[in-house]
């Protein structure tokens, strides 16, 4: 778990997140705001894909 919590794709992904419900907050509810919460569910799962794969790419060299 710590592995997830102190990458640095993973926070960027959370610091990104504090945008997300701003303009969630105080945008426009448009077809942009769908788009905008895809975006970063992209961008979370591809940091989480990237964390899991160094990780096993870790264990296999050990």
């Amino acid at each position: 778990m710590r592995k997830y919590l102190f990458n640095g794709a993973i926070i960027g992904s959370i610091v990104g997140a504090w945008g997300v419900l701003q303009t969630t907050r105080k945008g426009p509810r448009d077809w942009r705001l769908i788009l905008t919460w895809i975006s970063w569910g992209l961008t979370l799962a591809v940091a989480v894909g990237t964390v899991k794969k160094e990780a096993d790419d870790r264990s296999l060299s050990s």
